[in-house]
């Protein structure tokens, strides 16, 4: 009986230095992990303030996953060594011999403290990955924000822009017109003094015919070429205006 007693306590102890060992294994992997993805997200910062880049980690689904994965498999192990240590005070509390009764006890006081420390590692572990992710995803949003406003103010400045471009537009035009009709009115001012020029040599020229006939029709051809030439001259100032004018309006 103290024969098969004994085996099964050295059964569970094999059980609990196996499951510690696999533990062990498991939050240097786990710790591994979450300091990766710590040097990752900083990676990712420094790139996204020298870039503008608001692309998520390449890898942080697959992280993230692993992460869960990992996470779900150290709670089960931790789960059966804390029922490996239960089987063991339970097999303390009804050990016969009390001289093995106090090495019992030591050894399953050492198996509850290495338990103690795998869980508090690990939700230590867990408690600063979700730290870090929650910050990674903080800042992803706050990135988008801010780009999202750059573009905002980009569409602005270019509307102000187009803006600026269409009242200096406008303001050229004006002045197009404003030298247009400067250039009409001093036309008009010219005309008025060369039509009076002509009226005052027309009558000389009427003196001069009454008083010689015979120049009259030579006269009546010359007032013919200048009436002819008045009106290719009007002609053409009227098609100048109306250029320029076409021209500033375009």
């Amino acid at each position: 009986m103290a024969a098969g007693t004994s085996n099964y306590w050295e059964d569970l102890r094999k059980q609990a230095r196996q499951l510690e060992n696999e533990l062990d294994l498991k939050l240097v992997s786990f710790s591994k992990l979450c300091t990766s993805y710590s040097h990752s997200s900083a990676r990712d910062g420094r790139h996204d303030r020298y870039s503008s880049d608001t692309t998520p980690l390449l890898n942080g689904s697959s992280q993230d996953r692993m992460f869960e994965t990992m996470a779900i498999e150290i709670e089960q192990l931790l789960a059966r060594l804390t029922g490996v240590n239960d089987k063991m005070a339970e097999y303390t509390n009804s050990a016969g011999v009390p001289s093995l009764n106090a090495a019992l006890m030591h050894t399953l006081q050492r198996h509850r403290d290495i338990l103690q420390d795998y869980t508090h590692e690990f939700h230590k572990t867990k408690a600063n990955f979700v730290a870090i992710r929650e910050r990674e995803n903080l800042m992803g949003s706050v990135r988008k924000d801010i780009e999202s406003y750059k573009s905002g103010s980009g569409v602005n400045n270019r509307r102000t822009e187009l803006f600026l471009k269409e009242h200096d537009h406008l303001r050229n035009s004006d002045r197009l017109i404003e030298e247009t009709i400067s250039i009409a009115m001093a036309t008009k001012e010219n005309m008025t003094s060369q039509r009076g020029i002509l009226k005052s040599i027309h009558s000389k020229m009427n003196t001069l015919a009454n008083r010689f006939p015979a120049v009259n029709s030579l006269i009546q051809r010359i007032n013919l070429r200048k009436r002819r030439d008045s009106l290719i001259l009007g002609g053409v100032i009227g098609i100048c205006t109306i250029l320029l004018l076409l021209y500033a309006f375009h």
